[in-house]
């Protein structure tokens, strides 16, 4: 393991890095840490977070946390579930009761129930509003206006001393304002943590449901494994990526449906129906919601860790003996499962992230939008110059490397003209137009203007770092036409990777005479030594999730605050009718951008997706999978 170096030696001697600082800086809890000599007793706790944001930005928010428990209570910061009971003494008849959603959120089931309690189960009507709902809500409202029931009106973007009205609805600026300020409000947010999904589910069960089974101690233990898998799944889009490609809302909806259907199930089959059981939840209540064939890999691969023979031995059972008191051996679930899923590198992508949607972001001085307009740009590649290029039998690639020439031009074009007009109208010559100060402003905050991105690539860098990008592919098709085809083709730097792709493909079907759908990739991670006969060598890729062990030459788990590393150079051999390996392999898919979602293409993947590679791996896939491991063509700085 490489020893870190001190990283600000102006003012931290080395001594004191090694013996305290890097004491912090290394802790898996840097926030319970003591600070050295007098700092630890003449700081207060407020000061002490300041330290921690310089030598660990990435445990703040644990470390605010904390500081809200000591300075508020530790009630502050736990999970409150909604007591509708105590919202409706609140309300009135001129009083609605506005649930304020986040996404993932449904109180349906919890209103249906309160309302149960309440004997107004059968004095409620709801309605989900939409395109045509609008005279029939009305007239439900005036009925129960007369009546004094209860309507419940979903989605929403007197009269009787027992009517309310019940309206849900998403953030939006087109709720009316005076609704809102007339009428008592309750936001509702998912559960944050295994822990808190775990209690808010058990809190609604009852024990007359669990013993009213025929199989009780198979239903005991199968529904902690459901929802394990339910927290599970909620858990993992905080990851981003590396939980799934897309954040989809699981709701409580799902986990109630799949409960229902788990207690059918046990009670129809005599054995344990574990295939019924995972093509249900996988592929029709939580599978229905996905999208992305990746995710849908992900999602099943979790799923088969929970539902099957193992989870029914007798030491689940015990866990369920008192209903709330299961919870307390669930407390420290969180971190252990994100340890072993998706590996100790997953916090160095979500811990930051939540400290930087806390922390302002600091915007470029204006000079800085002078100095970008003036700074020179890029020369165009001429045609002319694809003369310069080998002609022999990579016809294809000439044509590839032309067409990137054009793309990029164009992009050089709508720069130039657009850095000309804006500094124009600065200086007042021409009128400021709105799609100029839209541009404006995105170069003041550091952000690619849209402008420049709908004739760009896929990209997720700050403007700074896209220019360096941009000069960076720039000067590799300069040198590509200048010097011919390359040895190594950064595949990052492509308008469109596939192109490429499929053009490799179709220079070895022209050399071979086979049809180029008969034609795969074999796939091979090495050194370079010398230019390919068939096939290409490609680079500029990074491993998130894991890394390459150049040793070992196979994969790997990331090393501790290690989420993305370099890959080495992988060579692709064209082969007709090729199998691939059954074991020993991971398929690896690649993704142009970190975001990895995109819009769904007629290929039924991703236009985010560029293709699959097999990585050599001692390890079974689903270990992989869960940790989101994939390859990316460009990072976001």
């Amino acid at each position: 393991m490489q020893e870190l170096t001190n990283p600000a030696v102006s003012w931290l001697s080395d001594q004191a890095w090694l013996q305290s600082f890097k004491r912090i800086f290394d802790s898996n809890h840097p926030h319970r840490e003591p600070l050295p000599g007098e700092w630890d007793t003449e700081l207060d706790s407020f000061q002490r977070l300041l330290v921690l944001r310089c030598l660990r930005a990435d445990c703040l928010v644990q470390g605010l946390q904390d500081y809200v428990s000591a300075q508020l209570g530790q009630r502050f910061i736990e999970p409150q579930t909604s007591d509708l009971a105590v919202v409706f003494k609140d309300s009135s008849l001129s009083t609605p009761l506005i649930f304020v959603l986040s996404p993932g959120t449904d109180p349906a089931d919890d209103l249906y129930k309160f309302a149960d309690v309440m004997q107004f189960s059968k004095k409620m009507n709801a309605i989900s509003l939409g395109q045509g709902q609008g005279p029939r809500a009305e007239t439900m409202m005036h009925a129960a206006m007369k009546r004094g029931h209860w309507v419940f009106f979903q989605n929403c973007h007197l009269v009787h001393k027992d009517f309310r009205l019940w309206l849900t609805s998403l953030p939006s600026n087109k709720f009316p304002v005076s609704i809102l300020q007339n009428g008592s409000k309750v936001t509702i947010e998912p559960p944050r943590g295994i822990k808190a999904n775990l209690q808010k589910t058990y809190l609604r069960l009852t024990n007359d449901f669990i013993t009213s089974s025929t199989k009780v101690t198979h239903l005991k233990s199968l529904l902690l494994s459901l929802c394990l898998f339910h927290g599970i799944s909620l858990e993992r889009r905080k990851f981003g990526p590396l939980g799934f490609n897309i954040p989809y809302e699981f709701t409580d909806r799902d986990l109630n449906i799949c409960i229902s259907q788990l207690k059918m199930f046990l009670d129809e089959y005599q054995d344990t129906p574990f295939k019924v059981l995972r093509y249900t939840a996988g592929e029709i209540n939580f599978g229905g919601r996905v999208t992305d064939d990746w995710d849908r890999r992900c999602l099943l691969s979790v799923l088969e860790v929970f539902y099957r023979d193992s989870t029914l031995e007798s030491k689940f059972a015990p866990l369920f003996n008192l209903r709330r008191g299961c919870l307390l051996h669930c407390l420290l679930l969180q971190v252990p499962w994100v340890n072993s899923e998706l590996g100790k590198s997953a916090f160095s992508y979500f811990a930051p992230k939540m400290w930087n949607n806390l922390y302002p972001t600091l915007l470029f001085l204006l000079d800085k939008l002078r100095q970008l307009s003036q700074s020179t740009l890029p020369q165009k590649t001429s045609n002319e110059n694809m003369n310069n290029i080998n002609h022999e039998n990579v016809s294809t690639k000439v044509a590839l490397v032309s067409f990137f020439s054009f793309r990029y031009n164009k992009l050089l074009e709508v720069i130039s003209q657009s850095l000309g007009d804006i500094v124009k109208a600065l200086n007042g010559l021409v009128v400021m137009s709105s799609e100029l100060e839209l541009m404006a402003n995105s170069l003041f905050n550091n952000l690619v203007p849209d402008m420049w991105k709908a004739k760009a690539y896929p990209s997720l860098k700050p403007l700074a770092s896209w220019v360096s990008d941009l000069l960076q592919r720039i000067n590799f098709l300069h040198r590509w036409v200048y010097n011919g085809i390359p040895p190594v083709f950064w595949i990052s730097g492509y308008f469109f990777p596939q192109a490429f792709l499929t053009g490799t493909l179709q220079n070895d079907a022209r050399r071979s005479g086979f049809s180029i759908d008969t034609i795969g990739f074999d796939f091979e991670v090495r050194q370079i030594t010398e230019k390919p006969s068939t096939g290409c060598y490609i680079h500029g890729l990074f491993l998130e999730g894991a890394r390459w062990d150049k040793q070992e030459c196979q994969l790997t788990d990331s090393r501790r605050k290690e989420l993305y590393t370099e890959m080495s150079v992988i060579r692709l051999i064209p082969e007709p009718n090729r199998k691939p390996p059954p074991t020993g392999v991971y398929v690896c898919p690649i993704y142009k951008t970190l975001t990895r979602a995109g819009t769904l293409s007629t290929t039924g993947h991703s236009t985010n997706y560029v293709i699959a590679v097999e990585l050599p791996t001692d390890q079974r896939q689903g270990h992989w999978i869960k940790r989101g491991v994939a390859l990316i063509c460009a990072l976001d700085y």
